[in-house]
């Protein structure tokens, strides 16, 4: 048995090794994203994204020259070429003339083949056929070879998926979007979280319990209700349906009941003698909001503020139902989505593309994640 000392000790290196597990599990992903993002796109085929600093193998196929390129050498008929255009850029490793044995021989050696001829393929690429009779016929001699390259690195990826593939304008999209939708629930949660937590009014303790209920209202349920009286009031006042007002006010409709619980709890944790001296000074609630309480909330809010961003930002369905899938209209989980199945088996265009989606999440989160823990433990002990 332990001392408690040891207990302590075997608890913190646990709770070590658990954080560095589920670092590891979201980091790797990410790094091999970010890694096939940035190789060439026939390494990506060939290896995965954990090669790509050493190197990648592959076995390829080719023909050699024909027999109109022979000549004749010391009484045998001699075929010789490079099996690469640019000499050098990579290296053969074995050969072969069977596609069910690509590896028969090493590089430099030379193969019998059949009727005497002969084969010698060397690791630059250099090939010698020698035959005792001539050639014959207008395509040359297939030949399998295995080859290792360097690894090589390209930005082209980046300029195909943002110039070339619509992210670009995509992008845009999702700013415009997401920027708004993470701002708007904000304010206006911030106000009544305020008002729930420090100010008495008839029926607040029922106005907290419906936002406690909505908590637990799935989003798929409230879309097409939500959806059918967005279009009823914009037929009435003359707005058009798929604007961005339309999907700004879906996504603060969804996410303030949640910012609203997260932020009261926090300011209904904050100390009443504060609140008090300040109305002692002559301070008003407008004033005590703003000089007070927003400046002591900005854990909780950049708490919120990632959360929604990201939520946002990975939203595909409100996107499709609000906004629309115009070229014009199309966020970046739509247009992902899109290249899911256009351009399935192009991998360095799927991989880039995600990288560019999640870089500006990530952004956001490093730059407000010292104020993550923080707003989200503040306030659950103590309730108002």
């Amino acid at each position: 048995m332990g001392t408690p000392s040891g207990r302590s000790t075997a608890g913190r290196i646990g709770v070590h090794l658990a954080v560095l597990f589920f670092v590891a599990v979201w980091t790797i992903p990410t790094l091999g994203i970010l890694v096939s993002s940035l190789r060439d796109k026939d390494q990506i085929i060939a290896s995965g994204w954990w090669s790509a600093f050493t190197g990648s193998a592959q076995t390829e196929a080719g023909r050699l020259a024909p027999a109109s390129a022979q000549q004749e050498k010391d009484g045998k008929f001699v075929i010789a070429g490079n099996l690469f255009e640019t000499p050098g850029e990579r290296e053969v490793t074995a050969f072969g003339t069977r596609v069910q044995a690509p590896s028969d021989y090493e590089a430099g050696s030379v193969a019998e083949l059949k009727d005497g001829v002969t084969l010698q393929v060397n690791a630059d690429g250099s090939y010698v056929l020698a035959s005792p009779k001539a050639f014959e016929g207008d395509r040359g001699q297939r030949v399998y070879y295995a080859v290792t390259a360097p690894p090589r690195f390209t930005t082209e990826n980046y300029e195909t998926v943002l110039f070339s593939e619509g992210i670009g304008r995509s992008f845009i999209n999702s700013l415009t979007v997401t920027v708004p939708a993470t701002i708007i629930p904000i304010m206006v949660a911030a106000f009544a979280a305020y008002a729930l937590a420090w100010m008495r009014f008839p029926g607040r303790a029922l106005i907290i319990a419906v936002i406690i209920g909505l908590l637990v209202v799935p989003l798929q349920m409230a879309l097409i209700p939500l959806l059918q009286l967005y279009n009823g009031v914009g037929a009435f006042f003359g707005v058009p349906s798929k604007t961005y007002l339309g999907i700004w006010l879906a996504h603060t409709g969804f996410g303030l009941p949640f910012a609203i619980y997260l932020l009261r709890s926090y300011m209904a944790g904050l100390p009443r003698e504060l609140m008090e001296s300040a109305r002692m000074d002559g301070a008003s609630d407008f004033e005590i909001f703003i000089k007070i309480v927003l400046p002591l909330s900005l854990p909780v809010l950049a708490s919120f503020a990632i959360f929604q961003f990201l939520w946002v930002w990975n939203d595909l369905l409100v996107a499709m139902v609000f906004l629309g899938s115009g070229a014009d209209q199309l966020v970046l989980t739509g247009k992902l989505n899109a290249l899911l199945g256009s351009r399935g088996g192009d991998w360095e265009i799927l991989t880039t593309s995600a990288f560019v989606t999640i870089i500006v999440p990530l952004i956001v989160f490093f730059s407000l994640q010292r104020y993550f823990v923080r707003g989200l433990l503040a306030g659950s002990v103590k309730g108002g």
